[in-house]
C-alpha cells in the first residue's frame, strides 16, 4: 500500500509502471498541452513533468477550471432575474407612476402638476396612498418576464462572448446588453408598457374605461387589435436596447475593475448596489429623450403622431428641447434604486442556486 502513495513520473508508455522495466522515463513535453492552458503547461514543465497522483491531462483541465471566471447557466439567470424583477417593481412603482404622470402632463394643455411633490399630493388627495399604485398589476405582470428575458438573454450571449479565461470584456458586454435589451423590448416590454401607460392615462380622465388589467387588455385589443399593444415599438426597442447596453457595460466595467486578476473574488452586496445605482444613473442621462418619446407614443393620444420621428419633431416644435427631459428627476431616483435592487437580488439568488443546482 505504501507504494501507492509514492509520486511517479509521466513516461512515454505504460511499461514504466511495471517493476523491473528498464525503459527510461521522459518528462512530458509542455508543447503538447500548451494549446490547452498555457499557465498550467508552464507549471507542469517547471515541475519537470512530475505529476503526483493524477493523469496529466486531468490536472491541466483542473487548473483550467480553477483559473476561469464563473459563468451563469441561462436557466439560473431566467429564474433569478424573474424573482428580482418582481420584488423590485413592488418597491419602486410609486416613482414610476409619478414619472409617467409628469411626462403625460403635456404643455399643449394647461399643466395640472407643478412638480413632483404636487403630483404626489394631488394623487393622494384624489385617490389615497393606493392611488400611487394604480396600474401596478399591469407592470407587475410584465416585470417578472421582462427581467427573466433580460438576464437570460444576456447570460446566453455573454457565455458565448467570453475569452479563454472566462472573462467578459467591456465592449462585448455592451453588445450583449444591447441584444438583451432588444429581446426584452420585443417579447415583453412594448406590450407591457403600452398597457401600463394607457392605464395610467385612463385614470386621469373624468370617466375611466378600464376596470382592471384583463379588462383593459381586452378592450385595447378589441378596439385596436393586437397592434394596439405594440404602439411605439421602434422607440421601445431603441430605449431598451440602449438602456441595457449602457447598464451592462457600466456594470461589467466596474466588476472587471473590482475583481482585477482574481475572477473568483466575491462582490459584497453593498458594492453591487453601488455599481448598479451608477449604471442606472448613466442609463437615465443617456436615454431619457427616448423614454419620453416612447411614453407619448404609447399614451391615449398616440394617434396624434404619425411615427416615432414625427413624435420627436412635434415635441421639439411645440415644447422645446427641455421637454425631452421631463420626468428626469423621478426617473433618476427610481432607476438608480431599481437597478441596484435588481442586480443585488439577482447576484444573491444566483449564488443560492449555484449551491442547489449544479450545472458545471
Amino acid at each position: 500500500m505504501s507504494s501507492l502513495r509514492k509520486p511517479f513520473t509521466v513516461s512515454e508508455g505504460p511499461c514504466s509502471v511495471r517493476p523491473g522495466c528498464s525503459r527510461p522515463t521522459a518528462a512530458l513535453d509542455p508543447s503538447r498541452i500548451r494549446g490547452l492552458v498555457p499557465a498550467a503547461a508552464d507549471r507542469l514543465a517547471g515541475s519537470g513533468g512530475s505529476v503526483p497522483g493524477l493523469d496529466p491531462r486531468r490536472r491541466v483541465l483542473t487548473a483550467a477550471a480553477a483559473g476561469r471566471g464563473k459563468v451563469t447557466h441561462p436557466g439560473k439567470a431566467i429564474l433569478a432575474g424573474g424573482l428580482a424583477g418582481g420584488i423590485e417593481i413592488c418597491i419602486t412603482f410609486p416613482t414610476e407612476y409619478v414619472k409617467t404622470q409628469l411626462q403625460l402632463d403635456e404643455r399643449a394643455n394647461p399643466p395640472r402638476y407643478r412638480g413632483i411633490g404636487d403630483c404626489v399630493k394631488l394623487t393622494v388627495q384624489d385617490h389615497g396612498v393606493r392611488g400611487l399604485y394604480r396600474g401596478l398589476s399591469s407592470l407587475l405582470y410584465g416585470s417578472i418576464p421582462k427581467s427573466a428575458v433580460r438576464f437570460g438573454m444576456f447570460e446566453l450571449l455573454s457565455n458565448q462572448a467570453r475569452d479563454g479565461s472566462g472573462k467578459l470584456d467591456n465592449t462585448r458586454s455592451l453588445l450583449c446588453g444591447l441584444g438583451a435589451g432588444v429581446a426584452e423590448a420585443v417579447m415583453v416590454v412594448c406590450p407591457m408598457e403600452t398597457v401600463k401607460v394607457k392605464f395610467i392615462h385612463d385614470q386621469c380622465s373624468s370617466n375611466p374605461r378600464y376596470r382592471g388589467f384583463y379588462h383593459g387588455v381586452r378592450e385595447i385589443i378589441r378596439d385596436q387589435g393586437l397592434r394596439g399593444t405594440y404602439q411605439g415599438l421602434t422607440a421601445t426597442v431603441l430605449k431598451q436596447g440602449s438602456n441595457q447596453a449602457i447598464r451592462f457595460y457600466v456594470m461589467t466595467s466596474f466588476r472587471n475593475w473590482y475583481k482585477g486578476d482574481d475572477p473568483h473574488r466575491e462582490m459584497n452586496p453593498f458594492v453591487t448596489a453601488a455599481f448598479g445605482a451608477t449604471a442606472g444613473a448613466a442609463s437615465v442621462f443617456g436615454n431619457t429623450p427616448l423614454d419620453v418619446i416612447k411614453t407619448r407614443m404609447q399614451g391615449l393620444e398616440a394617434h396624434r403622431y404619425k411615427s416615432t420621428l414625427d413624435c420627436a419633431y412635434q415635441i421639439l416644435r411645440n415644447e422645446g428641447p427641455q421637454a425631452f427631459y421631463k420626468g428626469t428627476v423621478p426617473r433618476l431616483g427610481r432607476v438608480c434604486l431599481d437597478v441596484a435592487i435588481v442586480f443585488v437580488i439577482y447576484e444573491e439568488v444566483v449564488k443560492l442556486l449555484n449551491k442547489v443546482w449544479i450545472t458545471d
